[in-house]
């Protein structure tokens, strides 16, 4: 018998660095649902890492996860729909 989810919980994809938009991709649970988000390159080194070359995305994503977490929370709650597209003042400067 193959394994199911917990009740009430959904399973979401790990974040991947998409090469043709220069995007990170990854998904949010709210409220049991994966909510899709993207964050570009350029926001992440500008945001995090000002002045940086060559720093990998994933990198810096995996840093401030949690940061760019809440902030696809907030925009949701302010009644965005998927997909969540993280811009400079979504987020707290690094």
């Amino acid at each position: 018998m193959p394994e199911q989810p917990l009740s009430g919980t959904a399973p979401v994809d790990p974040p991947f660095f998409h090469e043709a938009s220069g995007t990170v991709r990854f998904w949010v649970l709210i409220e049991g649902h994966p909510m899709g988000a993207s964050i570009s390159r350029d926001i992440l080194r500008y945001r995090f890492r000002p002045g940086a070359q060559g720093d990998d995305p994933m990198e810096i994503f995996a840093q401030y996860a949690d940061q760019l977490e809440a902030a696809v929370r907030r925009r949701v709650a302010q009644g965005s729909i998927e997909p969540v597209m993280l811009r400079e003042f979504d987020l707290p400067r690094g």
